[in-house]
């Protein structure tokens, strides 16, 4: 996992007590061989460059070489991918050049011209044009799944990999965003050390009742949320050199990428958070639908704030549902975990058990806690009322003038809480 990268970066910063973090990004760009043709144009050959110190030990050239060097092997085995503490797989490679697109750019005091074009627009644009003749929720992706989520090996993707899989974009949106936050770091201000800048970033705390937006540095949960902001102004800064790699198609590659990746919340998928197979024969929806209902776990009682966390309890809902309930499944079609994350149950295309006499014609939405005195965090609330609603109508899941009701509207419960009911009559789509 990515901690372990961390570990191995930081076992090189203490042997090289000198060395820079933009000499130290030079040195694992060699290492992994990612000097291309375009790489070199943006950033100069690493083998050129008289900071880029070797990495002695031919173990560790070994190991972030391998840790690195992005590649999808012929039985869909996603290789140079770590797994993160959000539940995120991130390809390296991408998220190094951003890094070091950043540094290089703060060190000559020049903007970073590299920066979206090595990171994102490359992998889009490519993977767009060769696959001009697909289907455009094809032509990117896929994600997949790790052997173990708690000591993860391998990783291999749900389909046949494009161009820009799950894990290239997450790495390419981490790059821009840690890149472009160093390119701007003051000139007071000496930019971390390699270890810290990726620790920061993927390893922190939240505490409850604490929101994300308080944390004054980017944290990995809100890259999509993040790379929003630095999405249009990268595509007006392309040079024409990558215009050309981009080729055609552009409009319509970035125009799905913001509604499939920026626009679109995060959702961990059934494997990632270990879900049980299916017990049955599961009935499909009739898309769209025309009502979204909400609803607290109240057991679980308390917010999850890690992904292990949340993970943990989406176990435990689905073994109360399946073993104690009797239902074939989990009986929401998503949670919401306070640490910003949506979590798949049966999903957008398959019947939940969420309200009865309702399930056929709407959406079960939980948010992991019990809510009858206090409110769910902030993050949890904004990924329903301000993503969800529109990534689902978009998607074609739910009718653009969807009602929104509490699980207590229709069935007798306290379901949602009393403060979490209070706060959705304020929100857009609710009726009486």
């Amino acid at each position: 996992n990515v901690c372990v990268f961390i570990q191995a970066v930081k076992q090189i910063e203490d042997s090289e007590p000198n060395l820079s973090p933009l000499a130290l990004v030079r040195s694992l760009r060699r290492s992994a061989g990612l000097d291309d043709e375009m790489t070199i144009y943006f950033l100069g050959a690493s083998y050129n460059l008289s900071d880029a110190v070797v990495l002695i030990n031919a173990s560790s050239i070994s190991f972030f070489h391998k840790a690195i060097h992005h590649m999808v092997t012929d039985a869909g085995e996603e290789r140079g991918v770590v797994l993160t503490p959000d539940g995120t797989t991130v390809a390296l490679a991408p998220l190094l050049l951003g890094i070091e697109s950043g540094l290089k750019a703060r060190a000559e005091g020049t903007p970073a011209v590299g920066l979206f074009p090595l990171t994102l627009g490359r992998i889009l644009g490519l993977s767009f044009f060769r696959l001009q003749n697909v289907q455009p929720c094809h032509r990117l992706g896929p994600n997949g799944c790790w052997d173990n989520m708690e000591h993860p090996k391998v990783f291999r993707l749900a389909r046949a990999a494009t161009l820009a899989t799950d894990a290239l974009i997450n790495g390419g949106m981490d790059g821009v965003i840690l890149g472009s936050r160093l390119s701007n770091l003051s000139a007071s201000e000496q930019p971390p050390a390699l270890s810290e800048i990726l620790k920061g970033y993927y390893v922190f705390s939240q505490h409850e009742g604490r929101s994300l937006n308080v944390l004054r540095h980017p944290v990995s949960p809100k890259r999509r949320e993040l790379s929003r902001q630095f999405q249009l102004r990268s595509c007006l800064s392309l040079t024409p050199f990558v215009t050309v790699c981009l080729c055609a198609n552009t409009n319509l590659t970035f125009i799905f990428f913001s509604c499939l990746c920026t626009d679109c919340p995060q959702v961990i998928s059934r494997c990632q958070w270990g879900a049980q197979p299916f017990r049955g024969t599961p009935i499909p929806l009739s898309l769209p639908l025309p009502f979204l209902y909400i609803h607290h776990t109240e057991n679980p009682s308390e917010p999850c704030l890690t992904f292990e966390k949340c993970a943990s309890d989406m176990r435990a809902i689905q073994r109360y549902h399946q073993d104690e309930r009797g239902w074939s499944d989990i009986g929401y079609s998503f949670v919401i975990g306070s640490e910003g994350h949506i979590f798949e149950g049966r999903g957008w295309e398959i019947q939940g058990r969420h309200t009865k006499g309702h399930n056929s014609i709407g959406y079960g939405v939980s948010v992991i806690g019990n809510y009858n005195s206090t409110l769910p965090s902030v993050e949890a609330m904004d990924l329903i009322r301000h993503r969800f609603y529109q990534c689902a109508v978009d998607g074609g899941g739910l009718m653009a003038n969807f009602t929104l009701h509490g699980h207590r509207q229709v069935v007798a419960t306290d379901c949602p809480g009393d403060a979490f009911f209070e706060e959705i009559k304020t929100w857009e789509h609710f009726r009486d």
